[in-house]
């Protein structure tokens, strides 16, 4: 049987409850091997380094590196792919920290159909889950992440006008981009997607996107292309219109109940469709429009309102 792959991330300043939550979701996955870098931009605390620190301790996973400093749009990739070169021979699983995969077939057959399919590669889709309201809130451990953040929905795609796409698993032969959003000529073909359940949208993000945003512009956080700042800007700007809240009630975002350990019989198809016909927005594009390329995951008609 083909080994478990290595998990691969890079973790900035979240909660320590999440990063237990998502070595425990991994480790229910038979991943036993965690590559983790952490990154510190210069606002987060000692305190707060700290208590990460100490919790991936109590883990035990002892980090391949800890720096500190601007976020720069190369610092992601350039720590990930020392972690991969530590890592070895074999199939990685890139995971942020927020992201957590729900496979539609057990994690070993998944591995086996894409040893067989050549590309080396498995890709996965986006599915940002946020609370019943849109409210960016935090969320009770004891209580976990499925009943703080009910619903899914495509809101980095629809709303940001970002790439959905994630390369969930990639051979170490096989070189990934900045995000984990692409594999230059190894492109996925399993179908549908890998689930990629996204818990960003929670305390704290509407400051870290205008940080994003401040920091991009001014040049302390260097960036090459026009993508992250302008994700930024959509996004603050829907919460804007939204009372800082995620809009769950726009018939363009068509928000649904999900959970983690289950695929929705709507998953197959309308994921399918979108990681068909996905395209990079057209630059210039109107800031209200709700996607790139399709209105909404089930092409309904409706008004502009994401």
């Amino acid at each position: 049987m083909m080994a478990a792959p290595a998990l691969i991330a890079v973790i900035g300043p979240v909660e320590p409850a999440l990063l237990t939550a998502w070595v425990g979701h991994y480790r229910a996955l038979d991943i036993e091997r965690f590559h983790v870098a952490f990154h510190f931009p210069e606002h987060v605390h000692d305190e707060q380094r700290g208590g990460l620190e100490a919790a991936c301790c109590d883990l035990g996973i002892v980090p391949g590196s800890v720096t500190r400093g601007p976020w720069h749009e190369d610092t992601n990739p350039r720590l990930r792919d020392a972690l991969r070169e530590r890592a070895g021979d074999g199939w990685h699983l890139l995971a942020d920290s927020d992201e957590f995969h729900t496979y539609t077939a057990p994690l070993g057959e998944v591995l086996d159909e894409a040893e067989q399919s050549g590309p080396g590669t498995v890709g996965g889709l986006m599915l940002d889950r946020v609370t019943c309201d849109g409210t960016l809130t935090g969320w009770d451990p004891g209580e976990g992440l499925d009943e703080a953040y009910p619903l899914g929905g495509f809101l980095t795609h629809l709303v940001l006008r970002g790439d959905p796409r994630k390369i969930v698993l990639a051979h170490s032969g096989v070189a990934v981009a900045s995000g984990n959003h692409r594999a230059p000529e190894h492109r996925p073909v399993n179908r549908p997607p890998v689930i990629v359940h996204h818990f960003k949208w929670r305390a704290g993000v509407q400051q870290d996107v205008e940080r994003r945003a401040a920091h991009s512009a001014d040049g302390t956080w260097k960036t090459a292309s026009l993508a992250r700042p302008a994700e930024a800007r959509r996004l603050l700007d829907h919460l804007r219109r939204h009372d800082s809240k995620i809009g769950v009630d726009s018939a363009d975002l068509l928000f649904r109940p999900v959970t983690l350990d289950t695929v929705p019989d709507w998953w197959a198809q309308e994921a399918t469709r979108l990681i068909d016909t996905w395209r990079p927005p057209v630059t210039g594009a109107g800031q209200n429009e709700p996607g790139s390329m399709i209105s909404s995951p089930s092409s309904r008609g409706g008004s502009n309102r994401a």
